[in-house]
């Protein structure tokens, strides 16, 4: 295995580093915009520290480094999991009591086939002469 140097700032070489220093720069440094080395190192520590232990990482699954790297994350999704499946319940109970609690429409009533509807002749002229109106 032999040592390579490559061009600072070529991701095109080393992409890895590359997206490293890119992490850092743009919420790290640019953000904090430390006027010493030791200010710089004290941003860049407190950076690592919330990347690996604090933020929830979307590549794996919304949990952090440090629970993924303790082996943690199964408990986390089945805390999830749990929490959720209680949720949906919660809400369908509710939907239920406002389902219940809402007054029932009144139901139209079908004319009687019997009893012949008091239309006067003027209305049946005006509407045609239609009987079954």
């Amino acid at each position: 295995m032999t040592h390579v140097r490559t061009s600072l700032f070529y991701p095109q070489s080393n992409g890895t580093i590359e997206r490293y220093r890119r992490t850092i720069k743009s919420p790290c440094i640019r953000h904090s915009t430390p006027l010493t080395i030791d200010d710089t190192k004290r941003a860049v520590g407190n950076f690592v520290e919330h990347y690996n232990i604090e933020r929830l990482h979307s590549a794996i699954d919304y949990v952090t480094t440090l629970d993924m790297l303790e082996g943690r994350q199964k408990t986390i999704y089945d805390e999830r999991d749990r929490k959720l499946e209680e949720k949906r319940q919660t809400q369908a109970e509710r939907r239920m009591k406002e389902k219940s609690a809402m007054p029932r429409k009144a139901s139209r009533q079908l004319p009687d086939p019997d009893v012949e509807p008091s239309v006067s002749q003027e209305d049946r002229a005006l509407l045609g002469s239609k009987p079954s109106v």
